[in-house]
């Protein structure tokens, strides 16, 4: 066995985010030490999502169908739609097992400075599913940050002819963390999203 295919190996997992050398060669001698089924398990796994992986006809979530899971699944709330920039975002949200209504992913959050502008993302698409669904309430869960504020004024001011409910979800102190320790655009964020009790 050559020295340089383990090379090449580290310096392909370097390319994934987050990859530093060092996890890169821990990754690399673990793939060694597997066997030959769990090492083909993986990169055949890799090659499916590749080959089938696709964006849903409807919301633009991942899918290996034309239509979605979440989207075919008539126990879901069809009147609220929660806009996220990315289908990843969906798999956080679905994991907190609070939210029971469909998605519509942007694919990116506005940013006129590196040219990403309102037909560059799934904002037209949007308004469609608003136009022609039972929508009633849309929730948008942009990041909160800059591009993904200005996202979510964007989408708001563009939804103001259609009467439905646009609400924006709240962020402020994690659970378990302390006061003292939070910054004060978070603790404002808290303050400003408080709610009753």
């Amino acid at each position: 066995m050559e020295h340089g295919i383990i090379e090449n190996l580290i310096k392909e997992l370097t390319k994934l985010p987050g990859i530093g050398r060092k996890t890169a060669q821990r990754l690399a001698f673990f793939i060694l030490s597997m066997s030959s089924e769990e090492a083909k398990n993986i990169a055949n796994a890799i090659i499916e999502v590749k080959e089938k992986a696709r964006f849903c006809k409807n919301c633009f979530n991942i899918t290996d169908e034309e239509i979605c899971n979440i989207c075919r699944n008539s126990l879901r709330d069809s009147s609220k739609v929660c806009v996220v920039e990315e289908p990843s975002n969906i798999i956080v949200i679905e994991r907190s097992g609070v939210f029971n209504g469909l998605y519509h992913v942007l694919l990116g959050a506005l940013s006129p400075i590196d040219g990403i502008t309102p037909d560059r993302l799934k904002i037209n698409e949007l308004i469609e599913r608003v136009r022609s669904d039972s929508v009633q309430e849309i929730i948008i869960a942009t990041n909160p940050n800059t591009k993904g504020e200005m996202t979510a004024q964007y989408i708001r001011e563009i939804l103001k002819p259609y009467n439905i409910k646009v609400t924006r979800i709240a962020y402020g102190l994690p659970i378990g963390g302390d006061i003292e320790f939070a910054d004060e655009v978070t603790l404002g964020k808290a303050l400003e999203g408080r709610r009753e009790i």
